[in-house]
This record gives structure tokens, sequence and C-alpha cells, in this order.
């Protein structure tokens, strides 16, 4: 692949080899502006790749360090996510500065750059994730438009589309104020997934907030927190698929 050499001082040295691939948004106004920051010693963040909506690919640190991406959450476990993962930062301006479709240039070049990366280190179908999925409670992106049904196609993460007899058989939404055994069920599944919730009978606000960062990676079309029959029934495939790692990543 075809690399833009744009190296950023921010980062130190790994302790684990990295099995985690995190995406990101900029969540700024510009590429440039992105770009700019990350590779700012002041800022004091960067991530491995940055690439651009006409597909160039920057590359800002080495694999092999450990950049300054994640922050604070966790994912199946990993708490120092940074320690663990590759980040690939996505220039789209995000929900304050006008989120849009990412386009498609920019997608290939994210798949082809995904599959790249996979030929030097062994990283999971169930551990390519957003942002949002491994700090729930404070980060939305890349969003529920990137094209994750797409990547998982490709053989890169995974994607469940369940049967109406599924998703009837799950009964009533869950939405805040529940609580009870199906509440208990829902945050069990999501914690084996891999989101940093704990386990609790009670649908609270971190409770909302992970269904919604779940929803954006696997219910893009309905990201309201309340978790219907459908949601319900996509992490009940999801947590199959983890368990198994199919080929494609893909279930019907």
């Amino acid at each position: 692949m075809e690399f833009i050499e744009a190296p950023s001082p921010n980062f130190d040295e790994r302790r684990v080899l990295p099995d985690i691939l995190v995406l990101h948004y900029t969540g700024m106004p510009t590429g440039q502006e992105a770009l700019e920051r990350l590779c700012d010693p002041e800022a004091k963040v960067s991530a491995h790749y940055l690439v651009e909506e006409d597909g160039r690919i920057f590359r800002l640190v080495a694999e092999e360090r450990r950049a300054w991406h994640a922050g604070r959450g966790a994912w199946q476990g990993t708490d120092d996510v940074n320690g663990a993962s590759i980040g690939i930062e996505i220039v789209n301006p995000g929900h304050e500065f006008g989120y849009r479709d990412f386009p498609e240039a920019q997608i290939q070049a994210v798949i082809a750059l995904v599959a790249d990366i996979r030929t030097r280190w062994t990283i999971p179908d169930a551990r390519i994730i957003a942002h949002s999925d491994m700090a729930p409670t404070r980060k939305d992106d890349p969003g529920e438009l990137f094209p994750w049904k797409r990547l998982a196609g490709e053989g890169h993460g995974l994607w469940f589309e369940p049967a109406l007899a599924r998703i009837h058989a799950l009964g009533a939404a869950l939405q805040t104020g529940d609580t009870g055994l199906g509440v208990l069920v829902l945050r069990s599944g999501l914690h084996r997934l891999g989101y940093p919730i704990a386990a609790g009978g009670d649908y609270d606000d971190e409770t909302v907030m992970t269904v919604k960062a779940f929803q954006r990676h696997w219910r893009p079309d309905r990201v309201d927190g309340i978790a219907d029959g459908e949601t319900r029934a996509r992490l009940v495939g999801l947590l199959q698929l983890a368990s198994v790692e199919s080929v494609t990543g893909v279930l019907d």
C-alpha cells in the first residue's frame, strides 16, 4: 500500500502485541486540522493512520508503537486499549461539525488498510471495533453512517441480521426505568460481547448509552438507546458469531 508519511511525536512503547483495531472519525471541520492536531506534541493525541476523504492514507505512528488515540475505556476486559490496539482516524466532521456520509474512495481505502494491517497482526473479528464501542459513555465515533456491514462482508468484523422469528420471540422492548431479569440478561450480553458495562438489573443511563453505542455499530437505522427485539436479537447473534469466529463474520 502507498502511505504519505506524516510522523507524529505522540507515542510510546508497547508492552503487548496489538490485537484490537479501533476505528474513529476525526470530528473536526477539516482533515488538515485533524492531521495537524494529531502531530502536535502539545495535543498529546495521535493515531497510527489517518484516512482522508479522497482515499489518501497518512501514516503517523509505526504499528509497533503505542499511539494515543483511544483514551479511557475498555473492550473485552482490555483496559489499556492504546497499548493493545492500532488506531485509524477517518476524516469526517462528525456529529458536532456536520456528520456526513463517508465517500466511496475513503471507504475503499479503509477496507484495504484494515486488510493490510491484518496481514501483520492477529486481530479477531470481534476485536474490530468503533471508538464508541470501547468508550460508550463518552464517544460516538465513527458513528452510524460508517458501513460496518460492508466491512464485515469484506471479511473484517462481525455482522448479524436476525430472522423475524428471532425478533418476535424476544417480546417487548426494554428501556429506561425497566428492571429485572430481562435487563440483567441484556447488560450481561453487552458485557460478554466486550462493552465495559457491569452486570445489573437496572436500565440506567449507562445502559442507554451502551445500547446506543451498540446500535451505532450493529443497528444503525435505530440509535435511540431502546433495546427492542431486533436490537437484542442482533446482540444474541453477534455473541454466537464471536464465539465461533466465522469465516466472513456475517451470519443470517
